[in-house]
């Protein structure tokens, strides 16, 4: 099995929705809880949902100067997709859902990255993806200039299940083997991880 992670520009548009698909949570939310604020979340349907993504993402445009994220594929196929850029670029996130105690930077730093959400496809799940992809969004941020990366995982417990519902932010274990390293755990279930480039 051979996985292979490129920049969402690089990819296509079919590639993408194949991903998503047209059922379920993720072709409902289409990566945008974070992009869209709770006051108009109601009010965006799941096309212009879709429509945002393909701008943010420029699918099919490989000379884009920006993509709001990562798309991995297995032997060929499209099997997973990561949100990966700038946390300002998360209206939801926002400042009061990242704890900050002890943290002397500002929360409005353009420099400091975020991995927001991780959707494998149907039929590749337990074989690599999201792990792949937390793997590659390190890589991608530093190649584009973050000063530091982070996620906001969950810390899963063995024997437990878990809906998509809860782990399209990842897991903590894919976080750690990605070189993240925690800086709090707001929740038992909720940890903050981060890489520091200029360290």
């Amino acid at each position: 099995m051979d996985i292979s992670v490129v920049p969402a520009n690089r990819a296509s548009r079919e590639d993408l929705r194949t991903i998503f698909g047209t059922r379920g949570e993720p072709a409902r939310c289409q990566c945008q809880w974070f992009k869209i604020t709770a006051a108009e979340w109601r009010a965006v349907p799941a096309e212009e949902r879709a429509r945002r993504l393909d701008e943010q993402t420029g699918c099919g445009d490989p000379s884009a100067e920006s993509t709001s994220g990562l798309v991995a594929y297995v032997d060929g196929e499209p099997a997973g997709w990561c949100a990966v850029e700038s946390r300002t670029a998360y209206p939801r996130l926002g400042t009061a859902r990242v704890p900050w105690a002890g943290r002397d930077e500002s929360r409005t730093d353009p420099d400091v990255w975020a991995v927001t959400c991780f959707v494998t496809r149907t039929g590749f799940r337990r074989r690599g993806v999201s792990r792949a992809l937390a793997g590659a969004a390190v890589s991608f941020a530093r190649s584009r200039g973050a000063r530091a990366l982070e996620g906001y995982p969950i810390v899963t417990a063995a024997g437990q299940e878990y809906s998509w519902g809860e782990l399209y932010v990842g897991s903590h274990k894919i976080f750690v083997e990605a070189g993240f390293t925690e800086v709090s755990r707001p929740t038992p279930r909720r940890a903050v991880m981060r890489v520091d480039f200029s360290a």
